[in-house]
């Protein structure tokens, strides 16, 4: 897959997950923020919690690949070192917990969705 259908099946992906998330009642509160670490894919608040949302977009019948199965052990240290980041240094809500979600989204060829993860408290 070239680099530009990498980038916009990402973008439709983030997309799809923040719409998700708005209509669970989150308030967005940045997308694609970057860091030294890298990026954010998304930051909401749900009105208790700071959520931290790493996005995974796959197209259908890739190899039957999960789109969660390329979080690893560094990718969620990586995002754990940018949320301290973004906490440090940006003005947010006071919120009593913190709590770090997995959104797999799985697309057509065409962008539509097939299917939506979110898992809660993913690491």
């Amino acid at each position: 897959m070239t680099t530009d259908r990498r980038r916009k099946l990402g973008s439709r992906g983030e997309q799809i997950a923040a719409d998700h998330l708005v209509r669970r009642g989150f308030t967005i509160l940045e997308r694609n923020y970057r860091s030294r670490w890298g990026e954010i894919d998304i930051v909401a608040y749900d009105g208790s919690q700071i959520v931290f949302c790493e996005v995974k977009s796959r197209l259908v019948n890739r190899a039957g690949r999960d789109p969660l199965e390329s979080l690893h052990r560094r990718k969620r240290l990586q995002v754990r070192h940018m949320a301290s980041e973004w906490l440090a240094t940006r003005s947010h809500p006071r919120a009593p917990g913190l709590r770090f979600d997995a959104i797999g989204v799985t697309l057509t060829p065409g962008g539509e969705l097939v299917r939506l993860d979110h898992l809660e408290g993913a690491f």
